[in-house]
């Protein structure tokens, strides 16, 4: 449902308005995973383009990486409160209840409403799409939306397939209303998801596994594959909506799960040879937060500048699959460690 600003004729829309982020002060390189992995930094660097990624200290939570990251983005956005806060995890630190409302309570946010959302490497789109559905609604007028993963915790340290290529990391937005004719107002998505291929990216239950240790797990070749085709798709569906030609898009930011992908993405899209954002090589995949780390990157570096057409696309467990088109706004991100 689209509104009418009173103060103009352009359709009420969710404005990105700040951008901050939180990555453990630990960083593991290729190198030291090579001492017990059969593997090497030039295998680990050609398969995925990942050189290093971060690792939480053991008394490190995921709550305390989204808190983080969420204060760091309401100093971004100069706010100190927010009307609701969506957080996008797959690596909570306990089964219930949600996350979100502590770190609302630890924010100092009062009674907001506040709920996890689980999509995987998908969930910052979903979260996003969510926080922009509450402000279309006019159930809010400014929402938080954090993502925070600890895949450590959860990432078989002998499987080489994937503990190579995960990290932890958090980051996060503030949405406010606004117009759709303003820098950062989101103007298209699309989500889409597939139940019958959710073996291709899971944890086993604990009916599926009653004993040992519940690892995570990752069909590599079939995920590579099916993830190019579905953030192909998901991403031109977004372009048509707003009529953008490939030609015409400054940036591509896509879920940081591998630049084998991120290259192949871009390439299909016909987009121009620099448009495609890949900021892996430092951090690794980090699921969830993926996307929010690669805009601070490429925003702090001068690869978005403001106005510039941006498409974000993420793929991920479930199978999840979703798109968001924006106006890149003007706003300086917000860092922290912890």
């Amino acid at each position: 449902m689209r509104m009418r600003s009173p103060e103009s004729d352009a359709p009420s829309a969710a404005v990105v308005a700040g951008l901050g982020t939180c990555l453990p002060r630990t960083e593991v390189g290729n190198a030291v995973l090579a001492e017990h992995l059969d593997t090497s930094d030039a295998w680990i660097r050609t398969r995925t383009g990942i050189a290093a990624r971060r690792r939480v200290a053991p008394d490190v939570s995921m709550t305390d990486l989204a808190c983080s990251a969420a204060a760091a983005a309401l100093r971004s956005a100069d706010r100190t409160a927010v009307d609701a806060l969506v957080l996008a995890t797959t690596t909570p630190d306990r089964p219930c209840p949600a996350a979100a409302p502590e770190v609302a309570h630890r924010l100092g946010q009062g009674a907001i409403p506040a709920f996890d959302v689980s999509a995987v490497c998908s969930g910052f789109v979903y979260a996003m799409a969510t926080a922009a559905g509450l402000i279309g609604a006019g159930i809010a007028d400014s929402v938080l939306v954090t993502a925070a993963e600890v895949y450590s915790r959860i990432v078989d340290p002998a499987d080489r397939s994937t503990a190579v290529v995960f990290g932890d990391g958090a980051g996060a937005v503030v949405l406010r209303r606004g117009t759709s004719r303003e820098p950062g107002a989101l103007l298209a998505f699309d989500l889409g998801s597939d139940g019958a291929a959710r073996e291709l990216i899971h944890v086993p239950g604990e009916r599926e596994q009653p004993e040992g240790a519940r690892w995570f797990r990752m069909a590599g070749r079939k995920v590579y594959l099916r993830a190019i085709e579905e953030m192909t798709n998901s991403a031109l569906k977004v372009m048509k909506d707003c009529a953008w030609s490939p030609q015409t898009v400054g940036a591509l930011v896509a879920h940081q799960a591998n630049a084998r992908i991120i290259e192949a993405v871009a390439d299909r899209l016909r987009l121009p040879s620099d448009a495609a954002v890949c900021e892996i090589a430092r951090v690794g995949n980090t699921s969830a937060a993926s996307i929010p780390l690669a805009l601070a990157d490429a925003a702090e570096g001068g690869r978005l500048q403001p106005g510039s057409r941006t498409v974000l696309t993420a793929f991920g467990g479930g199978l999840t699959w979703g798109s968001a088109a924006l106006t890149w706004p003007r706003l300086t991100p917000v860092r922290s460690e912890i």
